[in-house]
């Protein structure tokens, strides 16, 4: 019996596949728990439309984190901090810090998560951070760091 399955079955497939699986199997745990549909007409195109709606979504969020990319790479972020003699910052620059710095400068919203550094940044000078954007977009940050 061919069906379209709602959501990823262990060993059977993936969301919208359609799949063809023996009938006891589809009648008696499938379609009782909804994980999937009868393959017909109706389902079939369904499963075809929610795959180009998502495939769209996905396009355009990968467009639109080039686009992010190329802003964050043009730029650079300063920070005033204080600091001793040497050189040595009094505490040390976040992601956080980095995170809301980027947001006031461009208006871009991305999580601390999502930036990674190179090394803790606790002295004056220039650091680099990168950010994942998206699935294999990563920007590279400029950070320069000065001393009060």
């Amino acid at each position: 019996m061919r069906v379209v399955l709602n959501q990823d079955v262990k060993g059977v497939g993936k969301k919208l596949q359609v799949v063809e699986v023996s009938e006891g199997y589809a009648r008696n745990f499938l379609l009782p728990k909804k994980l999937a549909n009868i393959a017909d007409n109706k389902s079939l195109n369904e499963a075809k439309t929610k795959k180009e709606a998502d495939k769209f979504k996905k396009d355009t969020e990968f467009a639109n984190a080039k686009v992010q990319k190329e802003k964050i790479e043009k730029i650079y972020i300063e920070f005033k901090e204080k600091n001793g003699a040497n050189g040595k910052l009094f505490g040390s620059v976040t992601e956080k810090e980095i995170a809301e710095k980027l947001n006031e400068k461009l208006g871009i919203e991305i999580s601390k998560k999502k930036i990674t550094l190179s090394e803790p940044i606790k002295q004056v000078g220039n650091y680099s951070a990168q950010i994942k954007l998206y699935e294999g977009v990563v920007a590279n940050l400029k950070i320069l760091v000065v001393g009060m």
